[in-house]
């Protein structure tokens, strides 16, 4: 069987998610296994993609190989799926799967996003290997890489795949109205960060009415004006003190230009089932931010032109951006059904929180994903020193949690409930127990 690999690390051999491939190459010789170093060579193929195109129709199956950057796939890989699709690559019927390194923070995200631009492509999508940094190295981690590809053979030579998820909902932009110029009512600083090309009308009106209705002073910043000079290395050469290895100044940029603001604004055109490849180039260039909640507390919103309604992976994203950042999502507005209202609506929602400066309580996105963090910075201390300092900062380590006079008195409830004759004796006053505290919280309000 012919594999086409397709590794979208920026980091080419030296990717670690690259190595599981050559394990599985060496315990697997009767099949070929080509690689492409798309996260590497993006420039290049942006030039000629001929031979790239040539490759791909020739494979049986694609498999994608990546790191997860920021919720997906690196930008490189993002740039690679829109040349597949403005090249017309003829890939339908074939097969495709992944793998992915991580520390399994929203790996599902960007294997949703994978699998639903190959359904889109017409390939048949087989379920993937999403592996911790670390698995290749202990014999159970090997286990699992090769008990993944004996299960991709096994499904091929069925005619298995997974089954379709991608949603198709018939789109037609509602044209938002623009009733005045820019609001300066009060004072403030609400930044506007857009991805706007020359067919972004729809999205240009969206923001032109935001910025008319919203009481508080904006300013719009282009990310298409910015001279990038390439997506995020992945190097760690910002880990210690915070500059990019790039000398584009975009460290400085993202301080002084965008996180200066009192809040933020994303707006983006929906593309290939994202925010599009130039909006993750910025996400993951915001590494030299390290993993630092830099922007904790600050309210942000989404200006969305596009079918974002079909779009449940990037709805969970956008929820998930904000919970993990500790900001509070004042809302998203989009173009597909009364647009007006929705910006406006977004607009009295960023301007109350701003008011009352109101802080959104953590969901199981923000929770979970920064426990995450939180012990792989702990981990990494020596490394990762800034974040580490950041975190000790803001209470992040809240770990070990002994409370031994909590765990001294579950056992003693333990003991109790283990007895029948006891349970029957107590009736209802465990429940009468439980709320007892809450009954004082309600009953010193009521005095107030």
């Amino acid at each position: 069987m012919k594999i086409l690999v397709i590794n979208g690390s920026p980091k080419g051999e030296y990717s670690i998610t690259l190595q599981t491939v050559r394990y599985l190459e060496k315990k697997y010789p009767q099949h070929t296994f080509t690689v492409l170093h798309a996260g590497q060579r993006i420039a290049s193929m942006e030039k000629d993609f001929t031979p790239v195109k040539a490759a791909m129709e020739a494979a049986d199956l694609l498999l994608f190989s990546y790191p997860v950057y920021t919720f997906i796939a690196p930008c490189q890989l993002h740039k690679l799926i829109e040349l597949m699709k403005t090249h017309g690559v003829n890939v339908a019927g074939k097969y495709a799967t992944q793998i992915t390194t991580s520390k399994h923070f929203y790996d599902v995200t960007a294997h949703r996003y994978i699998q639903d631009n190959c359904e889109e492509m017409g390939l048949r999508v087989l379920r993937g290997l999403s592996a911790d940094m670390d698995d290749l190295l202990a014999e159970r981690g090997q286990q699992e890489a090769c008990a993944f590809f004996e299960r991709v053979l096994h499904d091929m030579q069925r005619g298995y795949c997974e089954p379709r998820r991608l949603v198709h909902v018939p789109y037609t932009p509602a044209a938002a109205t623009v009733p005045g110029e820019p609001g300066d009512g009060k004072t403030g600083d609400v930044v506007i960060v857009a991805d706007l090309d020359e067919g972004s009308d729809a999205l240009a009106a969206m923001i032109a009415r935001f910025r008319a209705v919203l009481p508080y002073k904006t300013r719009v910043v282009n990310l298409r004006e910015f001279p990038f000079r390439g997506g995020c290395l992945g190097c760690f050469n910002c880990a210690t003190d915070g500059v990019c290895v790039y000398k584009d100044g975009f460290d400085t940029f993202l301080r002084e230009t965008i996180q200066s603001g009192q809040a933020i604004i994303y707006a983006f055109t929906v593309r290939d089932h994202s925010m599009g490849a130039r909006f993750k180039m910025y996400d993951d260039r915001q590494f030299c931010n390290g993993h630092r909640t830099v922007t904790m507390g600050m309210p942000m919103g989404y200006l969305v032109s596009g079918c974002l309604s079909a779009e449940e992976n990037l709805r969970t994203i956008i929820e998930a951006r904000a919970q993990v950042g500790g900001n509070t999502l004042c809302g998203t507005a989009t173009d597909e059904h009364d647009t007006d209202a929705q910006i406006d609506q977004l607009a009295d929602s960023l301007a109350y929180a701003l008011e009352h400066k109101y802080a959104q309580p953590q969901n199981f996105y923000g929770v979970g994903g920064m426990k995450i963090f939180r012990d792989l910075i702990y981990q990494m201390q020596g490394m990762m020193k800034a974040d580490h300092r950041f975190y000790k900062a803001h209470g992040q380590y809240d770990f070990p949690q002994k409370k031994k006079g909590l765990v001294i008195k579950m056992y003693l409830v333990g003991l109790l409930l283990s007895s029948r004759k006891i349970r029957a004796r107590m009736g209802n006053a465990m429940n009468e127990g439980m709320l007892a505290p809450y009954k004082k919280v309600i009953d010193a309000c009521g005095k107030e």
